[in-house]
């Protein structure tokens, strides 16, 4: 473990908080602006920022992603997953199959929620934590904890992938570029791209098959090859309220009311994706769509709506970092725009690429980016103006770009710990201790993405 000790320190040298890297990021985009637009002035370019900022889209997504990541967390901590938890985890036998077993069952629930994805592997690892504690069973903790965050290296190539959803709503890529190209060019961007071209494209199928399917068992491998211990894992509580209401508090403890209010929603959701869903296809699922599930799963598995509000407030500081670092991230965009700054750079790859090897850069170039930038929503408001450009310049699929941006978003957060804080929180490990594996995860990951963007 000398080498993760060694790689947390010179990461934590290397890098300050994510919100001063928010910040630091401010500065340079100020910095180049000037440095490449000798026209703009100083009031002009705070304008141009400012504006970013409060910018109504962009605040109106960063709501969907806060949503996304507290209901998520809230349907996490109800009984039905729980008990889910409970049954899946018996099937643990040993420090291998712990392993690939969490990692296996935090891709799938990733897949269809990130911040579910997120919450459930972090719960699972510590319920059989707290399993191999109570019977002194060997396991390798840090590992574990590894494969509960694996969720974070397939999010953006599921159902709740920032970028493919975002596209998938009527309008977005008009939006994204308004100002930057010009209007008969918008004009001429499709009004949406579905998750049928994106998420449940060939190449996307085949990467995360091939991930499932390889993930658990390098999983495996590595819990085999590096040691093992008991670890020492308290029991967590049970997240369930039960309280003898007085008059109108029936409302909030009474178990019907929470329950059928979870279940009119989820009758509503039902109608939007079949009768509501004249065209048959999946562009149903948005943001505000999936969020409405998470919100009639979280109402219907809770025991009650003071339950439900109790998990809540547990969640809700989790949003922290989206609320308060997305805007500076906006800003960025603002200023990026409208000083010019993404024709620069599109120009650039369009003179450097062509079609073969524009994706591949892409990916590399999103792998960077999310270091510095850790939110998908965030990067896809930064980057997929310069995407868009430049697919049009080389006349580039611009589903399949989408995608490799997605896979370079989400291969670095094996990288960069930001995600990772709510799964330390919720186990107890420290960073170095799922560093060297999470790593190892990366390295694998990346040739698996690579070699779906060559063969596609």
């Amino acid at each position: 473990m000398s080498f993760a000790r060694s790689f947390e320190n010179t990461f934590r040298r290397s890098l300050p908080s994510p919100f001063s890297i928010a910040v630091v990021l401010t500065l340079i985009t100020f910095v180049l602006a000037f440095s490449l637009n000798d026209q703009l002035s100083l009031i002009q370019a705070f304008g141009y920022w400012e504006s970013g900022m409060w910018d109504p889209p962009l605040l109106v997504f960063a709501v969907q992603m806060m949503l996304m990541l507290v209901l998520g967390h809230v349907l996490a901590l109800t009984r039905p997953v729980a008990r889910l938890i409970d049954v899946t985890s018996t099937m643990a036998k040993d420090a291998s199959s712990a392993a690939a077993i969490v990692g296996l069952m935090t891709m799938l629930v990733a897949f269809f929620n990130w911040g579910l994805g997120l919450i459930f592997g972090a719960i699972f690892a510590r319920k059989i934590g707290e399993q191999a504690s109570r019977k002194g069973i060997a396991i390798n903790y840090g590992l574990l904890g590894a494969a509960g965050y694996i969720g974070l290296m397939v999010w953006h190539g599921g159902l709740s992938g920032s970028a493919p959803v975002k596209v998938a709503e009527e309008g977005h890529l008009a939006s994204l570029m308004q100002g930057i190209s010009d209007p008969g060019i918008i004009a001429s961007l499709p009004s949406s791209i579905t998750l049928d071209e994106t998420v449940f494209s060939s190449m996307n199928l085949f990467v995360s098959v091939l991930l499932i399917v390889i993930m658990p068992i390098l999983l495996y491998v590595l819990g085999r090859q590096f040691p093992t211990s008991v670890p020492e894992v308290g029991s967590e509580r049970v997240l369930d309220i039960d309280h003898r209401p007085i008059g109108a508090e029936w409302l909030d403890h009474g178990v019907w009311f929470g329950k059928l209010s979870g279940m009119i929603v989820l009758g509503w959701c039902l109608f939007q994706a079949t009768w509501g869903n004249p065209k048959g296809d999946l562009s149903f699922i948005t943001p505000n769509f999936i969020n409405l599930t998470l919100l009639g799963l979280g109402l219907t598995f809770h025991r009650n709506i003071a339950n439900f509000t109790t998990a809540v407030d547990e969640a809700i500081g989790d949003a922290a970092g989206i609320l308060i670092q997305f805007p500076l991230y906006f800003g960025i965009m603002g200023l990026m725009k409208n000083a010019g700054l993404v024709e620069w750079i599109a120009d650039g790859f369009a003179q450097a690429s062509n079609a073969t090897t524009f994706p591949i850069f892409t990916f590399f170039s999103a792998g960077i980016i999310n270091i510095f930038v850790p939110s998908g929503g965030g990067q896809w408001s930064l980057q997929g103006p310069i995407i868009v450009e430049t697919c049009r310049q080389l006349n580039i699929p611009l589903h399949k770009v989408i995608m490799a941006m997605a896979y370079g978003d989400q291969i670095t957060n094996m990288l960069q710990p930001f995600w990772a804080l709510p799964l330390l929180g919720i186990t107890g490990l420290k960073a170095r201790q799922i560093l060297p594996y999470t790593l190892i995860m990366m390295l694998v990951g990346s040739l698996i993405f690579l070699l779906g963007l060559m063969l596609f």
